[in-house]
């Protein structure tokens, strides 16, 4: 087998796997109401974390094998594989709305991906490294106390919790890259580097667990995929002086990428919050059947109108 095959083969199990834990961390979250971020005593919990972490390990051989413009966006392809999977193994389908925001989703971010121009070696610097940090820690805490906010509204809190989720992975990316560029066998020198790249990769575990909580799969997912590679090149466009592919041409071609994986995830959104209004309407319409024997016998004590007798009798003055 080639390099590039198996790079090719590497890629895509890595977005079965990624997938995979996606559907488990959504089951658990809809069978663990009181555990929103950390359901530590679920298996199942840890088993999406080890999915994840076995989908980033092969993403990573995937990109020593082959080539950053092919692996990268192949990795997009979670979105698309969790769909079928979800069907598949938990009985969970999705509308046509669904896969059409899911598709436009993984469209955009393929083509974003591929018009990214390969990795500079430059890092950054301890003062860049306390300033990006901040300002991540920062725009993670306001993502979430708006999320806990919007309390009321599980979509969109679920969107916003994705957000902070694909922030706080896109970011340990970048500071994964500063560590490979200045490693020089010294571990100690990068152990607050390394320290921040576990607290964001536990941040972004536990944020994009508690996302999957009343808002289904898709939209989630397909926020998280496409934050987190933006998070990461936007800081490598302003910071490391990195550009898109062709010029100018290929810019306007990563916006326009960028403008279809947008509508992908306003259209994931507005799909599900349709289904949970019109979930809400039709209990709201639903007769409520009494299941207690209390209450069965309550109306069994009530007084049943005579056979010929009006319901309502009339008196006049």
């Amino acid at each position: 087998m080639s390099a590039l095959a198996l790079s090719v083969l590497l890629s895509l199990v890595s977005a079965v796997a990624y997938a995979g834990g996606a559907i488990v961390q959504e089951r658990v979250a809809e069978t663990s109401p009181d555990s929103a971020y950390a359901p530590l005593r679920r298996p199942a919990w840890w088993g999406a974390g080890s999915l994840n972490g076995l989908g980033a390990l092969l993403h990573v051989i995937a990109l020593a094998y082959g080539p950053l413009s092919l692996v990268q966006p192949l990795g997009a392809l979670t979105i698309v594989l969790a769909l079928p999977m979800a069907a598949l193994f938990v009985r969970r389908r999705a509308g046509a709305a669904a896969w059409r925001g899911a598709i436009m989703a993984t469209v955009g971010l393929a083509g974003l991906l591929s018009l990214t121009g390969s990795a500079s070696e430059d890092s950054l610097d301890g003062a860049e490294r306390l300033l990006v940090g901040l300002i991540t820690a920062g725009g993670v805490l306001v993502l979430m106390m708006s999320a806990r906010a919007a309390h009321r509204h599980p979509v969109v809190r679920a969107v916003l919790l994705a957000v902070a989720a694909g922030s706080a992975f896109g970011m340990a990316s970048v500071f994964t890259k500063s560590v490979a560029v200045d490693w020089s066998g010294r571990p100690v020198e990068q152990l607050g580097t390394l320290l921040a790249i576990a607290a964001l990769a536990t941040a972004g575990m536990l944020l994009s667990q508690a996302s999957y909580r009343g808002a289904g799969l898709a939209a989630p997912l397909a926020t998280s995929t496409v934050v987190n590679p933006v998070a990461a090149a936007a800081v490598g466009i302003t910071l490391f002086g990195e550009t898109f592919r062709h010029g100018t041409i290929g810019t306007a071609l990563a916006l326009g990428c960028g403008v279809v994986a947008a509508g992908g995830l306003i259209l994931l959104t507005t799909e599900r919050i349709g289904r949970d209004r019109g979930a809400r309407v039709i209990s709201q319409h639903t007769p409520e059947v009494p299941d207690s024997p209390a209450a069965l016998d309550g109306m069994a004590d009530q007084p049943e109108p005579s056979r010929g007798a009006p319901a309502h009798r009339n008196v006049r003055s």
